[in-house]
């Protein structure tokens, strides 16, 4: 918010970008990319653990006919399965990193750190935008 000559002003910022990531987990992935090489993420349906963000080398997790490509995070290709996106899909994901191993094959494990997913639901405009924009 904002006071302009008198008049308060609300400056509205639409984020529309469905996947976003922390300057903490760019740190780990640069320390993977490092050891491994190019990176892949999927987000998996699983428990638990098990749905936390798993990270891979470039072609150690086989992406199966049901997962999709949601986008790319900080070069990294990011796949969900399709019938967990339908649960997720009006909502930004934000993936960040925590201290604790986690009890998964993610290559970030031995670090002492697990990525997590954080979340926010898009507003009615932001969503509105996205649609209009997959629909060109």
């Amino acid at each position: 918010m904002s006071l302009l000559f008198g008049v308060t002003t609300f400056l509205i910022f639409m984020d529309t970008e469905k996947l976003k990531i922390t300057n903490a987990a760019k740190k780990i992935i640069d320390q993977l990319r490092e050891k491994y090489g190019e990176l892949i993420f999927h987000q998996s349906g699983g428990c638990c653990d098990g749905s936390s963000p798993m990270c891979f080398q470039d072609g150690d997790f086989i992406i199966g006919s049901s997962d999709i490509k949601i986008g790319t995070i900080y070069d990294c290709d990011f796949f969900i399965a399709k019938d967990q996106y339908q649960y997720w899909k009006y909502s930004q994901l934000i993936i960040d990193v925590t201290e604790g191993r986690g009890a998964s094959f993610s290559l970030e494990i031995p670090l002492g750190v697990r990525f997590v997913i954080k979340s926010r639901l898009f507003t009615d405009e932001e969503w509105a935008a996205i649609e209009s924009s997959e629909c060109e």
